[in-house]
Parts: C-alpha cells; sequence; structure tokens
C-alpha cells in the first residue's frame, strides 16, 4: 500500500500517467516536453512553501525509498535544470554526496548508474566545473567499490570501465585514487570476492592506461596474481585477458615478466585454465619475437595439442592457424594487409621502389611468370667508372642474370646490389624472385658432358670473359629436354624447356655452319693476345671497349650482377625433393600438426568441426609459409576442397581470391583454378562465396583463362532456391566491376544477356541493380568508341521494355534514361537522337507510374543538364511542351512532379527510392 501511495505522490517520472498529472496541475504540460521528469515536479507550485531546491532536498531525504530511488534516478535532469549557477550547483552536488551514504543499497546502485552521464554531462555542457568529478563524483565512485552490497558493487565497477573507455578520468587522479584501491583489493590477504572483481578491473584497466603507469603500479601485481594458487578464479582472469596485457605493455617487457608466467599458466593442474592459454596464444604470440615464439611458445603449444583434455586438445586445435599466422612477414613476400582487411600485391609505401626500377622490376615478374628467361640491366650514374654494367644473358638463352633476393628469416646474405641513379638500391624486392630460388652453379656436372674440342681451347683462351659458358652437345640437351616433357605440368619444368630449347637451337646453329667454326677458332687464338676482347660466341649487351676485364674469381662488386649458369634436369629435381622436405619459416611440428587436421581420426578424437577451423585459417598459414612453400599446403587444400561438409567447402569458396593473391599467378592457374571450377558447380551457399568475390579472382588470372569464363557466368542465374534473390542481386553486383575485365565485344556478346534478364526479374532490388549495369555498359561501349554496339543495344533496350506489355517494364525504361542522363554514361547527343523520343512518348502511357517516373526524369534531372537547357538544343522545345502537357494530366502526382521541385530535392536520394 507504502508503493501505490508512493507512486500517486510522484507520478510525474512515469510520463505515461497522464490522467495522474492532470490532477496534480500538469494540464499546461504536454505529452511531447522532454523535461516533464523530476525537475517538473519539484517547480510545482501550490504543493508546499518550498522552493525547488528544498522541495529536492525533502525527497532526496524522504522516508519513503521509492522517493528517494526516483531522485537518484533522475539527478541527470536535476543538473540540467539546477547548474546553471555555482551556488545551485554546489547545492545539487552536496545533495548527491549525502544521497550517496544512503542505506539503501536499490538507492546507492540507482545513484552509480547514473555517474557516467552526469561526468560526460559537466563535461561536455558545462565546463565552468572542471573539478566538480574529482571532488565529488569520484570519491563516491572509488567508496562503492568496496561496498558491502554485490550489486552496488557490480554498478560502480561497470561506471569505472566506461569512464575509463571515454577517458573521463585523470591520469593523476587513476594513479592516486583508483589504482592503490584496487591494489589493496588484490592483495593476498584480502577477501576472495573482493579479489576476483578486483582482478577483472585491473585486467580491464590495463589495456586503457599508459605503458608506463601500467608496468610501475599494475603490472606486478598481475604477475603476482597468476601464480595465485589459491583462487583458481584469479588465475583464470588472468589467462583470458593474458593476451590484451601483452599488448599494452610491450615486447620487452612481456618477456621479461610475463612469458615465465604464461609457462606456468600453460602447465596448471586444472584443464580450465590451459583451455583458456590456448583460446589467447596468438595474441601473446603476436607481442614476443620471433626467436622466443620460435623456441618457448612453440613447444608449449605443442603440450597444449597433445593435452589429456579433449577440451583443451579442441581449443589448441582451433588456435593452431591463428598460432603459425604469427610468424608470418607479408612484407617479405610482396604483400601487405589494408585497412580493409584484405591483401593487397603492392607495397604499403611509395618509396621502395623507384620509377625506374618498378618498371624493370614488373617487366622482370611478367617474363618471369611466363616461364621466358630475362635479364636485368642495371646501371650507375657515375659515367667515370668503367665497371658500369657487369650483367649479361648468352644469345643461347641458358644463362639468367638477376638479383638474388632472400628470405629474411635466411641466414644467408644477399650478395652486393647495385646503385639506381637516387642512390637507392636497384634490385628491390620482387614477389616472384622472393619464392624462386636462384639456379645453382653445375659447371661441374656440364664439364663432365662430351665437348667439341674447339670449344674447349675456346674457354681455355676466353677465361677472362665471364659470360663464356660450356656448351652442351646438341645430342645431350635433346636427351634431357626428352626427360623434361612428362614433367610440363610444373611451371618451373616449363621455363627450363624452354631455356634448353635456346640452347639447342644455338648448338645446331653453331654445327651447320662451318666456317663460322673457323672464324671462332680464329678469334680464340687472337684473344690469347688481346685478353680483354669478348667472347664471339657470347655477345655482351655492353661495347668492349668501353669494359675492361675482370678475373672470373672475382665476387662481385657492387656495379655486378650474379651469373647462374643453366641446371640440369636431375640436378633441379634432387633440389626440390630436398626442399619439399624441409622448411624454415615455421616450426615443422606446428606445420605437421596443422596438416593432419584433415586426418578424420582427429573428427573422432578431438572436434567433429576440426576441418572447418583448418580451412578458416589456411590462407593465413599458406601467407605465412610464402608460395615457395606452397607444396606442403597443397593436398590439404584438396582435400578440404573435396570434404563432405558444406560449411568447409563455403569457407575456402570464401577465402579463394586472397589465397590466389598469395600464391601468384602460376600457382592460381595450376592449382586454385580446378577447385575454382569445382565450386562454380556447387551447392548455392558455395556459390555464393565465390561469387561475392568473382571480380577479385578473375582479375588474378590471364585474359585467355579469364575469357573461358565468360560461357559460365550465365549460370549464376539458376539457383537451387528460387527465392534466393539476393545471389542474383551479387551477380549483378559482380558483372559491374568484371565489365573492365573484358572487352566491348566480349560484353555485348555475353553479359548483356545477362544484364537484360536481371532487369526483367521479379524482385525490384535486382531490377534496380541491374539499372546500373545497363548504365555501366553503355558507359563500357562509349568510352571505347563503339558506338555501334551501343546504338545496337539502345535498340534492344527499347524493343523490351519502352515497348512492353506490362507497365513495369515501361517503367525501367524511364529509369534506366533517367540513370543514364544522371551518370552521363554516354554523349548528351547520342542520348537526344536515339533515347529521348521513346521516352517522351511516355507522357500518354496509360498507367499513372509511368508517368510518374518520366514527370520525375524530365523534371529533376534532364532539364538540369546544360545540354538541354541550351537555348539553342533543337530538343528542348519538345521536352518543354511534354512537360507542360503533364502539368495538365488527371493524376494528381504526375501533376506535382512535373509542376514543382518537392520539399526534399530527390535528387540527392538513391534511385532506389523512387516510386516503384
Amino acid at each position: 500500500m507504502r508503493c501505490v501511495q508512493a507512486e500517486l505522490r510522484i507520478p510525474l517520472y512515469f510520463v505515461d500517467l497522464q490522467d495522474d498529472l492532470d490532477d496534480f496541475g500538469f494540464e499546461d504540460y504536454g505529452p511531447d516536453c522532454e523535461s516533464m521528469r523530476i525537475s517538473a515536479f519539484l517547480d510545482i507550485p501550490g504543493q508546499d512553501n518550498l522552493t525547488p531546491l528544498a522541495r529536492l532536498e525533502k525527497y532526496a531525504f524522504s522516508d519513503n525509498i521509492f522517493n528517494r530511488q526516483i531522485i537518484a534516478r533522475g539527478l541527470l535532469d536535476v543538473l540540467r535544470d539546477f547548474s546553471s549557477t555555482e551556488d545551485d550547483f554546489l547545492t545539487v552536488m552536496e545533495i548527491v554526496v549525502r544521497l550517496s551514504e544512503d542505506a539503501e543499497p536499490n538507492v546507492r546502485t540507482e545513484l552509480m548508474e547514473q555517474v557516467p552521464q552526469i561526468t560526460i554531462f559537466l563535461q561536455e555542457s558545462r565546463p565552468q566545473f572542471p573539478k566538480a568529478f574529482s571532488e565529488y563524483l569520484l570519491p563516491i565512485l572509488v567508496r562503492y567499490l568496496t561496498d558491502p552490497n554485490n550489486q552496488v558493487r557490480k554498478a560502480s565497477q561497470e561506471s569505472l570501465l566506461i569512464l575509463l573507455e571515454q577517458d573521463l578520468i585523470d591520469q593523476s587522479d587513476l594513479e592516486n585514487r583508483v589504482c592503490p584501491i584496487l591494489l589493496e583489493l588484490s592483495a593476498p590477504e584480502n577477501d576472495d570476492e573482493y579479489k576476483v572483481e578486483a582482478v577483472n578491473i585491473i585486467c580491464k584497466m590495463i589495456s586503457m592506461l599508459g605503458k608506463q603507469t601500467v608496468e610501475q603500479m599494475l603490472l606486478p601485481r598481475f604477475c603476482d596474481l597468476c601464480s595465485d594458487s589459491k583462487l583458481f578464479q584469479v588465475r583464470k582472469v588472468c589467462a583470458a585477458n593474458f593476451g590484451d596485457v601483452c599488448n599494452a605493455v610491450g615486447q620487452e617487457a612481456t618477456e621479461k615478466f610475463l612469458i615465465p608466467k604464461f609457462l606456468e599458466l600453460c602447465s596448471d593442474s586444472a584443464w580450465g585454465m590451459r583451455k583458456v592459454c590456448a583460446e589467447c596464444f596468438m595474441a601473446v604470440s603476436y607481442t614476443t619475437s620471433s626467436e622466443v615464439r620460435r623456441t618457448k611458445l612453440s613447444p608449449l603449444f605443442i603440450n597444449l595439442i597433445s593435452d589429456p583434455c579433449r577440451w583443451v586438445r579442441q581449443t589448441a586445435f582451433q588456435s593452431l592457424g591463428p598460432f603459425i599466422s604469427t610468424f608470418a612477414n607479408p612484407s617479405s613476400a610482396g604483400l601487405y594487409v589494408k585497412e580493409d582487411g584484405t591483401l593487397s600485391i603492392r607495397p604499403p609505401t611509395d618509396d621502395i621502389l623507384t620509377d625506374s626500377s618498378a618498371v624493370d622490376t614488373a617487366h622482370c615478374s611478367s617474363s618471369y611468370g611466363k616461364g621466358n628467361i630475362f635479364t636485368e640491366h642495371q646501371t650507375t650514374s657515375n659515367s667515370s667508372n668503367s665497371n658500369d654494367l657487369e650483367g649479361s644473358s648468352t644469345n643461347s638463352g641458358h644463362v639468367i642474370s638477376c638479383p638474388i633476393v632472400e628470405d629474411e628469416g635466411s641466414n644467408s646474405k644477399r650478395p652486393p646490389t647495385s646503385l639506381s641513379t637516387d642512390g637507392r638500391p636497384a634490385d628491390v624486392f620482387n614477389s616472384f624472385l622472393y619464392w624462386r630460388s636462384p639456379l645453382p652453379d653445375i659447371s661441374e656436372e656440364l664439364d663432365l658432358l662430351p665437348v667439341d674440342e674447339s670449344r674447349k681451347d675456346l674457354d681455355l683462351e676466353s677465361e677472362y670473359s665471364p659470360v663464356c659458358k660450356s656448351y652442351m652437345a646438341s645430342s645431350d640437351i635433346e636427351k634431357v629436354l626428352q626427360s623434361l616433357q612428362g614433367h610440363m605440368d610444373d611451371p618451373d619444368v616449363q621455363a627450363q624447356v624452354q631455356v634448353l630449347s635456346a640452347a639447342l637451337r644455338a648448338a645446331e646453329l653453331d654445327s651447320i655452319t662451318s666456317e663460322e667454326t673457323t672464324s671462332t677458332q680464329e678469334s680464340s687464338e687472337q684473344s690469347e693476345e688481346t685478353p680483354s676482347s669478348v667472347c664471339t660466341q657470347c655477345p655482351s649487351p655492353t661495347h668492349p671497349e668501353q669494359e675492361e676485364p675482370k678475373p672470373p674469381s672475382q665476387s662481385p662488386t657492387l656495379e655486378e650482377e650474379p651469373v647462374f649458369p643453366i641446371v640440369s634436369f636431375q640436378e633441379e629435381e634432387r633440389q626440390e625433393d630436398e626442399k619439399i622436405k624441409v622448411q624454415d619459416v615455421v616450426p615443422q611440428p606446428l606445420l605437421d600438426q596443422y596438416l593432419s587436421m584433415t586426418d578424420p581420426v582427429r573428427a573422432q578424437t578431438v572436434d567433429t568441426e576440426i576441418t572447418k577451423h583448418c580451412a578458416y585459417s589456411l590462407p593465413g598459414v599458406a601467407l605465412t609459409l610464402g608460395r615457395q612453400n606452397w607444396h606442403f599446403l597443397k593436398d590439404t587444400y584438396e582435400t578440404l576442397a573435396a570434404d563432405v561438409q558444406w560449411k568447409v567447402r563455403r569457407t575456402l569458396a570464401f577465402s579463394i581470391h586472397e589465397l590466389a593473391v598469395i600464391l601468384g599467378d602460376q600457382l592460381t592457374a595450376a592449382d586454385l583454378v580446378p577447385i575454382f571450377n569445382g565450386f562454380l558447380k556447387d551447392l548455392d551457399e558455395v556459390r555464393i562465396g565465390v561469387l561475392k568475390h568473382l571480380y577479385d579472382f578473375l582479375k588474378l588470372l590471364h585474359a585467355d583463362m579469364r575469357r573461358d569464363y565468360l560461357y559460365q557466368l550465365q549460370e549464376f542465374l539458376t539457383t537451387d532456391n528460387i527465392r534466393n534473390w539476393r545471389f542474383r542481386y551479387e551477380l549483378a553486383e559482380q558483372l559491374i566491376l568484371i565489365l573492365e575485365l573484358y572487352s566491348p565485344k566480349d560484353v555485348y556478346d555475353y553479359l548483356r544477356v545477362i544484364a537484360l534478364t536481371l532487369c526483367t526479374d521479379k524482385v525490384s532490388e535486382v531490377r534496380w541493380i541491374s539499372f546500373k549495369l545497363i548504365v555501366a555498359i553503355l558507359r563500357k561501349f562509349y568510352a571505347h568508341g563503339e558506338n555501334e554496339l551501343g546504338v545496337n543495344f539502345i535498340n534492344e533496350l527499347i524493343m523490351q521494355f519502352r515497348h512492353s506489355s506490362k507497365w513495369v517494364g515501361r517503367q525501367a525504361f524511364a529509369f534506366i534514361c533517367q540513370a543514364v542522363v544522371q551518370e552521363e554514361c554516354m554523349p548528351a547527343d547520342q542520348f537526344a537522337t536515339h533515347l529521348l523520343p521513346n521516352l517522351l512518348s511516355l507522357a500518354s502511357d496509360p498507367v499513372p507510374n509511368v508517368r510518374v517516373l518520366l514527370a520525375k526524369a524530365l523534371k529533376q534531372t534532364l532539364l538540369e543538364k546544360a545540354y538541354f537547357t541550351s537555348l539553342g538544343n533543337p530538343h528542348l522545345d519538345d521536352v518543354e511542351k511534354t512537360v507542360q502537357a503533364m502539368q495538365l494530366d488527371r493524376d494528381q502526382d504526375v501533376r506535382f512532379f512535373s509542376t514543382a521541385e518537392p520539399k526534399q530535392h530527390l535528387r540527392s536520394t538513391p534511385l532506389e527510392q523512387s516510386v516503384d
């Protein structure tokens, strides 16, 4: 009964009780009065002889608990109305301080829930009271952290975290008031409940405070709490926030103080503790150096994977891929992660490559990608140096001269590089050269092959020429070529075949002309007298008179390029086998465990969805290993692509475009394209992953391979569920992007048909995006000068939409014309010639919706273009006559849109918001 009376005494807080408000004389307050809360009740005249502030104090300390609770809940409104002057503000704050000592927990809880809002209000609207929070509210907040009531403590903890996130507490207050109380609550001798709560706040505060404050005040206590042997909950909270703490204190403090504690937590006797450690393993690994990650964390993670508890093993396997990704160095692979999380091939900084070296590198990459032999010449600006250029390619094509680029994790050193004209290294990093190991020197094996005596003498006499090498006999080269025919699928073998074929042609040319052989012997005799002359069979790209001879034994200087002779197939095959067995990017036990995630036994003993986790993290693992180690993951990827669970295949389909960026064009064509083709024929749940990134994948393919997909794009119009209209919507969006990948002729022959089909879709959202596709196709035609294709396409639009028997089709024609004019995708005179007459003819359409769209197109779009509003335009008269006729239309909406501008200019709104 007491609560009912309280409700009748203060009905104002519940604004819905309009009848009760009238009884108290609130008829002057309308229902939309925003301030009709507690402050309005305090201003009621005639209730008593007290002022509003005195009335506030009266009800704040009333015997009725509900009254005090309402006052605490409405403090923000009170401050808005009674803090204009300093005296009123101080009076309100004194009431707040006294109210904070209320014996009722509900009142204290309501008060604490208002502290963040009051603090924000004071900072934004009352800057004249800068110390109000520090003097009045912060002491209440700190005192409530030790309140005996659990509900009050929770409210104070939440308010404290909100204030920390909003950066509303000064650094001095944090160090002198907040941190000491938290350290006191988390002391070993304190109550267990207080300790657990304090640990939660400390862990969340660490990521919000400065690094110096954390290291000096909170980090030592956090390390002590990690070793708390009494409470499992304390250690678990520390483990759950371990990654955030490591990120806050940095690498040095992490390795010095936190890693030893993390090793203890991962070996805890409680399986729940080890499970939490497995969850945050990646976050901890990110903060450590590569040495600590490899020597300490990797063995520790192997122990978690083989943990006797299944839940720990399950969590460890879920974190295995992310942990392996911490070993990655995308910049060393010529890749970087953009702000939207996608991978890009080009480096993020523009000063890595000079203009000239960028062109050379791009040319080198493209040539290498096609398996061709290339030579990269680099010069210096110092013309006084006689050794400006020392890198060449023989006419036989079996000598490659290019800069060596090693992995950053490799112990081998790079050879000296030449300098570009601006002083920067010219042999800058190249993504293709990164994963392609340089061809080894097998000159000893080539010496064992039978060679012509004249060539042998020639080699002895031309020892000062660094580009003259031993030639293999034609028969030996043919034998090697025959042995390579069965391995033509390998891109490296294809490059080898091209090299040997060039060498074979050179050898056959020498054997045909005996006169050239004689002249060669004569020139070799002359070379004894003039050692500086170059070999006639190996023409140098530079003038011989501008170079001084260099003994072959000299190591390359800054101006030299290392020269690598061709490797035999047997030697390369042996080295490839050795390379397959080892890799030093990731500890091999970690990689072995990751590859075992596709084993059916793992699904039975660890997790039924372990293959899904494997598929989810595979792009990160592939980026970590680099394309040179793709052979480790190839079989696993094919196994996942053929998994019976569609969720696994769907995961791969959504990430195949990112994997293509990582692997490059050769490996993508060889290993990813077949899987991509399989996904195109899969379930809709899998196909949507391919479709969403169709443009991203197709642009990475060669033009001839990309053109094959023109025949398959129409298959996306067919779905398992015809109601899945978002599938067709996504197709239209992708086609807008894909247009740039194909020629206008291909667009007209293949994509035009798909666009017209989408324009007649039953779902309006699909039709809207399809109209944009139509505009993009017209822009494609006219931008490339294909006016004939554009006119043919326009005639087809007229036949299909303008003369459609359904009003929706004729309305679509008005939309298309309006979009064409608005986007200016074709010349205005072409529009006026081919589309405008048919557009104006819609003024006599029997359906008002069509005429409304025509009025919008003419009044809001067409007549705002300078071409159609110029006085000399011959079409202006026809447009104005049509608008005048529509102003007299029998339909009110048609007259409205053709007469005056609407209140909200519809030109600024999307085309989709128009009337359907």
